[in-house]
């Protein structure tokens, strides 16, 4: 209670007075002790409860006799500031009777309420006692009241003003003849509180829920701070806000809402005019009704009771200037309109008072408070429809007429849900009827809003006036100036006179300052001045298509509007839409005075514009008003426009929605082809909305999420949804759906059988809702999905649901876990009608057969089951289903709980997993749980954790469930199987808090199970086991039967513990690895896959301890012991050794320490003799000193059974040990030792002991160059035979040159490289014995000019040098020059390669005269972009001048080359062979092709000349020609790439007419064409050693093909014919099968527009032959015409068919040929046309082709069934390396598996295989 503002109509008056003492405590104190000197107050101290102690004070002052009490009244009314309403009652009551009847007449309004007066319990009564006198004050107090009563008299007054004002404004403002008022419906918009009935009103009925039906006295019953008690009116355009409020003036006018004392209604639209600053009396008196005197006495009034004064302010969305959220004024202040409101709101004006304000949707603006009660105002439904028409109609025989045909229009029935629109309707109506004959029909039916309005119009008057051209100028230039209000001046007086006469304008007093007042006019609804615009934009000359454009938009009312005036054009853009209907042109052609073309195209222009704004993307609001502009235009092709261009998903979410926007929205997706999604979310729904979507069958899903749907919406729903044929997704969810709403869903659901998802979640149903809704389910035969979350259900009912699920053969899962309840079910393959015959869900003795065709998924989380609840789910579930999964977690049914499921899980039929997490197992419990389970045949894993509350039981699939299972599952999972065993258990006991004492029982039940030789998998990880707990368990491991692992992580077990457990390695035959790292405490004893089958068969042969391997061993399963993670000493080392010494081989030992010190190594090293045993030993991560790889190189030497030895960076050693078969020969690598110069003796004389050093690896260390030199020094005293890498240790260009001079001292070099650049590589690598011939390549070495005599000195020396390779050393041509001048040789060939970026851009001239310079003769000179190479013999044989001057006579000596052609003359006299690739001859003059042509007229041994990929003119080609002429004994010629044309080929033509001894000729890729073709045809025949020929890519067609087809079948020797990529067609073909060359190997015809008939006779030709060994026909039209073989091709190893459209048919005679080709390795087949019947003729005989490699498939039509059955083939043995499968028909996570369980299918882009080169 609030002791300040009593209200003075519902309390006791002793209460009201007890609450005004409160808070004067002191002053009652010193008034007690006046009236009573000797009163002892110490009593009433005591009380704690101020209000008992004011109760005991007063019941002291009243047992003093009513004089004393009487007195004491009249102190409060002086000293103290009472309420004059109280004070009138108190001197009424107590004081003196005679003086204040009148006060309490017109004072007082409320009666005491029915209570029990509080001074009966207090024990008041009349005394005895006498009155001691007041003091003087009370003397004054008939002054005082006199002024309260004058002050009461005039607020009385004004009061009664105000009544009297709001009756003449508002008692007769309401239109028709029955002046019919139907109030609308009203909502909650969110929740709130009525008031207490002992703290308020109470006016009606209130209802708190959202979404409830709310009366007009309803609006102000809750429950607010009394500083802010605020109503907000929310309401679309025409729902009857302004209606409402006057309505409220005129009910409390008549005095209904006696509550309030004063009531003020203001427009925003009349306060928008007011610019000067207001305070709240100025606002009140001089703008609304002022007092006839007094008006401070009367404000005083208001302030005092201001918790009974309402404001109602209308049109709030129309204020200007937009107030801050901040912004607010003191009782005195002043300040705009708005800031008025805000202060008003917000409780600094007149706090305690009530507001009330009205406003479109939209965000409203920040001054309201945010606990103001949001009330919805939706207009009608239909029986408010019926009963307005009734009213209006009420006197009139035409009442049931106008009803029936307002029923009858299914529009207009829609557009009366707006009150503004039936009133007009009913006025419509009303003329119709009037002006009609009896008999005569009505005018034609109204569809649209425009026409609506268009008809009240011509029901005012027959014929449009000119007139309304003129009201809709002034219509238009208000909206574009934001003015509703307009004054004389701004409307011309004709019009004016005809919008009063038709009752267009209203008129009306308007105040902005005291004693100034005008009057104004506006139309009589906005929306009519909207009409009227719209009228003139279409009938108007002056308006233009842009200004059509400018209106014609949509407007959003999501956001708020901030500028200085808010948009005011809501419908103008639905109503131009309207006029421009068809229906509206006679009318709009009589308005305009136009005729109807010149209407017509008006109206096409907003159709037009319509159009475009309904192919944009438009969201949420936007889209409601498009389809509002859309239905007004009555357009079926624009309807259906819009409706292609609507999103699949057409969300709206947190803004309202009428009846009326869904009814547009609808008429849209009328005409739509393909299913809708609707969403809405947050949004305002009027309560009948839903029976906008009757009929609507486009939608396919239907959701809702609002608090403000409740039964009422959901009633109307329901009557909706049957007629939706195509919903298939229903959702409702977060409403506030009780009882009644549901009854009303579950009647209609089961006339939706097309459902397939049905969600109510967040809707808090009770137990009787959810089994009415789960009962249904046998009338929605394809529900996938039942969502009925956040319900408030009992446990019982939930096993009910169990029993649903179980019972019920669709459901395929539920789900539950606290607030979540959700079905899963699967469509059944019943009919509907055959499922609603069943009365009932089917009984247990039919259920059988159809449970075990499905499988069922049951969760129960944290749904509070305990043990009884467990012994009923096992009943229910026992004859259930295949359960896939049953989830029991977060519940408590403890150990006896968990004890009976585990025990049951064997007659549950689980396939998948069993969940008991989270249900307080204990320690003790957890051997109850293991015995349970010993009897479960299917149980594959049990994983109980207590610490982490988990219990979890994974089951294998049964026999009979596992053969259905594989029928229907992915052929993936044959791949994985391992054997046809039963797969092994898994008992995970982790984190349990296990100690030594728990053992026993725990591996007695363990020992227990039925099924020991399957328990596979014990993990005791993070227990507490220690030492004593891993030894005893040691001890019982052999009563467990053979394991697969166990684990004893993080037991806290120390290093004794660890070398007890080595003993099992021994002991146990099963355990054959134990890995430990000993910090992180991970301890793992496993057996190896390979021996589980074996073991279980019988024993693998062991080898004794200590006995050596023999041949066998490479077949046996190494033991292996890992430990990391700790410190090892010698004394570790030596126990760990001995533990080791016991075990079988072969031995694997892996030690990782933090550093290892010199002594622990010897230790470990000197033990190596007594394990035999031992193949591996590996020191990983492992920190050694600078001496250990003395110490392990001494071991090399010691220990023969070392074979390799590899120490890197003094961190990692292995030491690989030898079987006594194994070859003998040893390598060491000491990488990164940081080994320098004094290091390299001592460790050569370690190694000199070994007898056969296959292979020493120094690389990463810091010898340099001396020690590169100490190195060699002692190479011819170590017995190396392989490779010595010295890569990275820093050597220069002086260790190369030392290197070099060493060679000729180490004659078992074979070969030599070294990179001084980035890679930094030097080996060199040794022979056995000595043999001739030896290599040398020197990369990036930076050679000097002061470095070419010691190279070259070193190469001439170097005897056994056959071969040096110079790349990138930095050599420019005047140092190769000095280099061939300076080398020099007894005797031999040097092939001297030299790789420098400047080759190319030398030119050959420059090249050849470095050539020239040479010391020996040249017989070899190759010539690239980047490479020169030349051969050198020694010595140079001098040539006899005869023989000279005869050569000099074939030269051409006038060039000024002349000099150089004399040099080479003498250096390439012997020259054999001249390769130019990638030069220009194009140079001026032809110079250098001319350099050539003298050169080779020089030469007499040429064989071989190739000039490739280069630039040469015609010309040239002519020069080359001519020096070529004269070579008889040519053996190969080479132009290919080099744009050859006719008149080239001509030129060559000539060079081979006399080559009688050309083996190879290759002109690929030029231009020779058809005529080059005929040329070479004709001399081809005349060439008897040709061997092959390539003219592939030279555009040779069918003219050319035919004769050169037969000149080949001339060339009897030819065994490699190249001449794909020409359009040879099928004669060529036809004509080359007649006789093939009898030695043909490779023949290719790729890309070379065969057909099925040319590549038949191919292989029909080929077919047996016994040479051939590469055929490519790819990229050919083939069909079917692929060539088969009968016969065989014995030597083919490689066939293309790529892109030649083979298709699965002829793919099966392909495979047969591929297997009659026993030599076949790679297979292409790609780009094809083949499927899975190819790839299972391809897998088929994939096992028979023994030598095939590579088969490539990629981008044909291979599915996962056809990549499978490549899989099994290739794992039936075959040698394939790859198949490529890349961009098949294969999924790529189904690919991604395959690849992983087989390496060999590939289905990358990238083809990552090599491949070898074909044709070389």
């Amino acid at each position: 209670m609030d002791p300040d503002s009593p209200h003075l109509g519902s309390e006791n008056l002793c209460d009201l007075l007890v609450r005004l003492l409160i808070t004067k405590q002191e002053w009652l104190r010193a008034k007690v002790k006046f009236f009573i000197p000797d009163v002892d107050l110490a009593s009433s101290d005591k009380v704690s409860d101020p209000v008992q102690r004011v109760i005991l004070q007063l019941g002291e002052l009243k047992a003093q006799g009513p004089a004393t009490w009487q007195s004491f009244i009249h102190w409060v009314c002086m000293d103290l500031e009472v309420p004059l309403d109280l004070e009138v009652r108190l001197l009424s009551t107590w004081g003196q009777d005679d003086e204040f009847p009148k006060l309490l007449e017109t004072g007082e309004e409320s009666q005491p309420g029915p209570q029990q007066p509080h001074g009966e319990a207090w024990g008041w009564g009349v005394g005895e006692s006498g009155l001691k006198r007041p003091c003087q004050r009370c003397e004054s107090s008939p002054r005082r009241k006199h002024c309260r009563k004058h002050r009461l008299e005039l607020a009385q007054t004004y009061l009664q003003l105000l009544r009297t004002s709001a009756l003449q404004h508002y008692g007769d403002g309401f239109p028709g003849p029955g002046k019919v008022y139907v109030p609308p419906i009203l909502q909650w918009s969110r929740a709130t509180v009525p008031l207490d009935t002992q703290e308020g009103a109470v006016l009606g009925n209130p209802k708190t829920e959202d979404g409830s039906d709310l009366s007009i006295q309803d609006l102000f019953n809750f429950k607010t701070p009394k500083s802010s008690r605020v109503t907000v009116l929310l309401g679309k355009a025409g729902m009857g806000k302004t209606t409402l409020a006057r309505r409220l003036c005129h009910k409390w006018a008549d005095g209904h809402l006696d509550h309030f004392q004063a009531l003020f209604l203001f427009e925003f639209r009349q306060l928008n005019l007011i610019t000067h600053l207001l305070t709240l009396p100025q606002l009140l008196f001089d703008l609304y009704l002022r007092p006839e005197s007094g008006p401070d006495a009367v404000f005083q009034y208001l302030e005092e009771n201001a918790n009974r004064v309402l404001l109602i302010f209308d049109g709030l969305d129309e204020a200007l200037h937009p107030c801050s959220s901040m912004e607010a004024v003191g009782p005195s202040g002043s300040g705009p309109a708005l800031t008025l409101f805000s202060s008003l709101c917000r409780g600094t004006l007149l706090p305690g008072c009530w507001v009330m304000t009205t406003s479109r949707p939209g965000k409203l603006p920040a001054c309201l408070p945010k606990e103001a009660a949001m009330v919805h105002m939706w207009g009608f439904d239909q029986l408010r429809v019926e009963e307005y028409v009734n009213h209006y109609f009420s006197d009139q025989p035409s009442q049931g007429v106008a009803l029936t045909e307002l029923l009858a229009n299914r529009h207009l029935r829609s557009m009366c849900v707006v009150p503004a629109l039936c009133q007009i309707a009913c006025l419509c109506l009303h003329h119709q009827f009037s002006a009609s004959l009896p008999g005569q029909s009505v005018a034609p039916p109204l569809s649209t809003m425009t026409q609506l309005y268009m008809q009240m119009l011509l029901s005012c008057m027959p014929r449009p006036a000119t007139s309304l051209v003129g009201l809709g100028e002034v219509a238009l230039s208000g909206l574009e100036t934001g003015k509703v209000i307009f004054y004389d001046r701004d409307i011309p007086p004709p019009v004016m006179a005809f919008g009063a006469t038709h009752n267009l304008l209203t008129s009306f007093c308007i105040r902005t300052s005291p004693g100034h007042q005008e009057t104004g006019y506006a139309f009589a609804h906005f929306s009519l001045q909207e009409f009227f615009a719209a009228l003139h934009l279409m009938t108007s000359p002056t308006v233009d298509k842009a200004t059509l454009a400018r209106h014609v938009i949509l407007n959003s009312h999501w956001v708020l509007r901030t500028k200085a005036r808010l948009g005011l054009a809501d419908h103008l853009p639905t109503f131009l839409a309207g006029l421009a209907s068809h229906t509206c042109r006679p009318f709009l052609s009589q308005v305009a005075q136009q005729d109807e073309t010149w209407v017509g195209t008006r109206q096409a222009a907003v159709v037009q514009l319509v159009s475009k704004l309904a192919t944009r993307k438009l969201k949420g609001p936007k889209v409601v008003e498009l389809c509002h502009c859309v239905a007004e235009t009555l357009e079926p092709e624009l309807a259906s426009l819009t409706a292609k261009n609507l999103p699949d998903q057409l969300p709206f979410h947190n803004f309202p929605l009428t009846y009326t926007d869904l009814t547009a929205l609808a008429s849209v997706l009328e005409h739509r082809a393909t299913p809708i999604h609707l969403e809405f979310e947050g949004c305002p729904l009027e309560p009948h909305c839903p029976k906008a979507l009757v009929d609507c069958r486009q939608v396919e899903t239907l959701s809702f999420k609002s608090r403000k749907c409740g039964d009422n919406f959901a009633e109307v729903l329901s009557r909706s949804l049957p007629t939706m044929g195509s919903l298939k997704k229903l959702r409702l969810a977060g409403s506030k759906i009780t009882a009644r709403g549901i009854s009303h869903l579950v009647q209609a659901l089961p006339l939706c059988p097309q459902l397939e998802e049905v969600s109510l979640q967040d809707n808090q149903l009770k137990d009787q809702e959810v089994l009415s809704i789960v009962q249904i389910l046998p009338s929605l035969p394809r529900l996938q999905k039942l969502d009925l979350s956040h319900s408030n259900f009992s446990i019982s009912t939930l096993l009910f649901l169990v029993k649903v699920a179980v019972t019920w053969p669709t459901v395929r899962a539920l789900q539950v876990r606290e607030a979540e309840l959700i079905f899963l079910l699967s469509p059944s393959t019943e009919t509907a009608a055959d499922l609603q015959r069943a009365p009932e869900l089917p009984e247990k003795h039919s259920q059988r057969k159809e449970t075990q065709s499905r499988t069922l998924v049951l969760r129960l989380q944290k749904c509070q089951l305990r043990v009884h609840h467990a012994e009923v789910l096992i009943d229910l579930l026992r004859e259930g289903p295949w359960l896939e999964e049953v989830d029991l977690s977060g519940n408590q049914l403890e150990d006896e709980g968990c004890r009976l499921l585990a025990e049951a899980a064997s007659h549950l039929h689980i396939t998948g997993k069993l969940d008991l997490s989270d249900n307080e197992l204990s320690v003790d419990g957890v051997p109850c749980v293991l015995k349970a389970v010993n009897t479960c045949q299917s149980l594959a894993e049990l994983h109980i954790s207590l610490l982490q509350r988990t219990v979890v039981l994974t089951f294998a699939q049964e026999a009979e469930e596992q053969q259905g299972t594989q029928e229907r599952a992915a052929f993936l999972d044959s791949l994985t199987s391992l054997t046809a065993s039963e797969p092994p258990r898994e008992i995970r006991l982790t984190r349990c808090g296990f100690g030594a004492k728990h053992l026993e029982k725990l591996c007695e039940a363990l020992e227990g199970s039925c099924c020991l030789a399957r328990l596979g998998h014990l993990n005791f990880s993070g227990n507490a086991l220690r030492d004593e707990g891993a030894m005893l368990l040691a001890q019982l491991l052999p009563g467990l039967g053979p394991l697969q692992s166990l684990n004893l992580s993080e037991n806290g077990l120390s290093l004794d513990a660890v070398f007890h457990l080595t003993q099992c390695l021994s002991s146990l035959q099963w355990v054959w690895h134990l890995e430990v790292s000993f910090e992180s405490q991970h301890i793992l004893l496993r057996g190896d896959k390979r021996s589980r089958d074996k073991l279980a068969g019988g024993s693998l042969p062991e080898f004794p301890a200590g006995a050596q391997l023999s041949g066998f061993r490479q077949h046996c399963i190494p033991r292996s012991f890992c430990l990391k993670e700790c410190q090892l000493g010698p004394q570790s080392l030596t126990r760990l050794c001995t533990a080791l010494g016991e075990c079988p081989g072969p031995l694997e030992v892996q030690l990782s320490c933090k550093d290892l010190s010199d002594q622990s190594l010897e230790t470990l090293l000197r033990c190596l003799p007594r394990l035999p045993q031992l193949s591996l030993l590996q020191l990983s991560q492992t920190r050694l000193s600078l001496k250990s790889p003395f110490l392990l190189a001494d071991v090399v030497s010691q220990c023969p059974r070392v074979q390799k030895m590899d120490l890197r960076f003094l961190n990692n050693a292995t030491l690989h040990f030898r079987s006594s078969n194994e070859q003998e020969g040893v390598c060491c690598g000491f990488t990164g030792c940081s080994l320098r110069r004094e290091h390299v003796e001592p460790l050569c004389r370690a190694l000199r002991k070994c007898d056969n050093l296959r292979q020493l690896d120094l690389t990463a260390n810091v010898l340099g160059d001396d020690g590169l030199r100490c190195l060699l020094d002692h190479l011819l005293q170590m017995p190396i035979s392989g490779v010595l890498d010295l890569s990275h240790n820093s050597i220069s260009q002086e260790g190369v040159l030392y290197l070099l001079g060493a060679l000729p001292s180490c004659p078992r070099v074979r070969e030599a490289s070294v990179n001084l650049g980035s890679t930094q590589n030097f080996w060199v690598h040794f022979s056995k014995q000595e043999e001739a011939g030896m290599t040398l390549r020197l990369s990036e070495c930076s050679l000097g000019p002061e470095h070419m005599p010691r190279l070259a000195s070193s190469i001439g020396r170097a005897l056994q040098l056959t071969e040096l390779t110079l790349t990138r050393c930095g050599l420019d041509l005047k140092q190769l020059a000095i280099l061939l001048s300076l080398v020099r040789r007894p005797s031999g060939l040097l092939h001297l390669r030299v790789e420098e970026p400047w080759v190319g851009e030398a030119g050959v001239p420059a090249l050849l005269e470095v050539c020239a310079q040479a010391s020996g003769s040249i017989t070899v000179i190759s010539i690239s972009e980047t490479q020169l190479c030349v051969q050198l013999e020694f010595p140079r044989q001098e040539e006899n001048p005869e023989a000279m001057a005869l050569r000099l006579a074939h030269c051409d000596l006038g060039t000024h080359h002349s000099l150089l052609v004399r040099q080479l003359m003498e250096t390439c006299a012997r020259l054999q062979q001249l390769s130019l690739s990638q030069v220009n001859l194009c140079d001026a003059n032809n110079a250098t092709s001319l350099l050539l042509q003298s050169l080779l007229l020089s030469l007499c041994e040429l064989k071989t000349f190739r000039l490739t990929s280069s630039c040469v003119s015609t010309q040239g080609l002519t020069h080359l020609a001519a020096g070529l002429g004269h070579f008889h004994h040519l053996e190969e010629l080479d132009f290919s790439n080099n744009r050859v044309g006719e008149q080239g080929t001509e030129a060559l033509i000539g060079v081979l007419k006399g080559t009688y001894r050309l083996k190879r000729l290759h002109l690929s890729h030029n231009q020779i064409g058809d005529a080059g073709a005929q040329h070479l045809a004709a001399i081809l025949p005349g060439l008897p050693s040709l061997r092959k020929i390539d003219l592939s890519a030279n555009g040779i067609s069918l003219a050319g093909g035919l004769p050169l087809a037969e000149s080949l079948t001339l060339c009897r020797h030819l065994e490699e014919v190249r001449i794909g990529r020409n359009a040879l067609g099928d004669p060529t073909a036809l004509t080359l099968a007649q006789q093939l060359p009898q030695h043909l190997r490779v023949l290719h015809l790729q890309s070379s527009r065969l057909g099925p008939e040319g590549a038949l006779s191919l292989g029909q030709a080929l077919d047996g032959s016994p040479h051939v060994e590469d055929i490519s026909l790819a990229e050919n039209k083939l069909a079917r015409g692929v060539p088969h073989f009968c016969k065989g091709l014995p030597l083919l190893r490689r066939m293309d068919l790529g892109s030649c459209e083979i298709d699965n048919q002829t793919a099966k005679g392909l495979a047969a040929s591929f297997v009659l080709c026993p030599a076949l390795e790679e297979i292409l087949l790609s780009w094809n046309l083949l499927g899975d019947e190819a790839a299972a003729e391809l897998a088929h005989v994939l096992p028979r082709m023994g030598r095939l490699k590579r088969v490539d498939l990629e981008k044909n039509r291979i599915t996962t069934a056809g990549a499978w059955l490549l899989a099994k083939g290739l794992a039936q043995g075959s040698g394939v390396h790859v198949i490529r499968l890349w961009n098949n028909l294969v999924p790529a996570a189904v690919a991604k598996h395959l690849q992983s369980q087989e390496p060999r299918l590939d289905f990358a882009f990238f083809d990552n295989q090599p491949q070898a080169p074909w044709g070389n």
